[in-house]
């Protein structure tokens, strides 16, 4: 088999990798999706059929799918994979005890997440006690721009996070997101001065959500925490503190794990 295939179908007549056709299928699974058929899959990536059925059988036999009847689900060798990604899982395994202190504090949904390119990548949830449903969800994606983790992550990031959020679109999420770019730039700019990041149903209806950014060595933030609830139920701007605390003691921890791992 060529490494490299024809997409027409997706691509006019620019070549695609079977790298990255192996990427949109696993892409096409959202959040809630537990199998998918290879028509529904075929739909989803507008690659070929005949392509779809062949990839399948072979992510099959590497684990990276499993079959349930005549559909397939992402297979455990993700997994595996996935909790050997050492930035997520090194961040993620010493934020959780505090992250685990934050819930118990503010009886709210408690969040880790990372930033990749114009998205947040959700590494950790902690469900507070009555949580709304959020779009979040382990693993999951949401566009950055809507989200106060996301918004947490931009404020501390170079401008050319900002601009790949924005050559991405902005996108409307949930009733009240930040829609135009100077809105935007006005936002983060009061992030990076407090540090705190506030979110008001722009990623749900009815949710409310402040977050923190987790830096260390003064670069850009590798993750940032949050705690989300019901609008009217939790006053957000009191629990602003506690997450942001809880990022400043993540980071230390953070330091004191890279210090001891090269001996200073």
């Amino acid at each position: 088999m060529s490494p490299v295939e024809r997409n027409t179908s997706a691509a006019g007549d620019e070549p695609t990798s079977v790298v990255r056709r192996i990427s949109d299928l696993l892409a096409a699974f959202g959040p809630t999706d537990t199998t998918l058929g290879v028509n529904e899959l075929t739909r989803r990536t507008g690659i070929p059929k005949a392509t779809v059925s062949r990839l399948v059988k072979e992510m099959e036999g590497v684990g990276f799918l499993e079959r349930s009847g005549v559909k397939v689900g992402l297979g455990l060798r993700l997994f595996e994979l996935g909790e050997r990604a050492s930035r997520r899982r090194s961040v993620r395994e010493v934020a959780l005890p505090f992250l685990a202190d934050l819930r118990e504090a503010t009886r709210q949904t408690v969040h880790l997440a990372i930033l990749d390119g114009a998205e947040v990548v959700y590494v950790e949830i902690l469900p507070g006690r009555d949580a709304p449903w959020l779009p979040s969800g382990v693993g999951g994606r949401l566009p950055a721009h809507a989200t106060g983790v996301g918004k947490a992550l931009l404020a501390g990031s170079p401008p050319a996070a900002f601009e790949a959020v924005v050559a991405a679109g902005l996108s409307r999420v949930g009733p009240r997101t930040i829609t135009a770019p100077g809105a935007l730039v006005r936002q983060l700019r009061r992030i990076a001065s407090t540090g705190i990041a506030y979110e008001h149903e722009e990623s749900a209806p009815g949710v409310a959500c402040v977050a923190s950014a987790v830096r260390v060595d003064d670069g850009p933030p590798v993750a940032a925490v949050s705690a989300s609830g019901w609008i009217g139920k939790v006053d957000i701007r009191r629990v602003g503190p506690a997450v942001h605390t809880t990022a400043l003691s993540i980071t230390r921890a953070l330091t004191e794990v890279g210090d001891r791992s090269t001996g200073r």
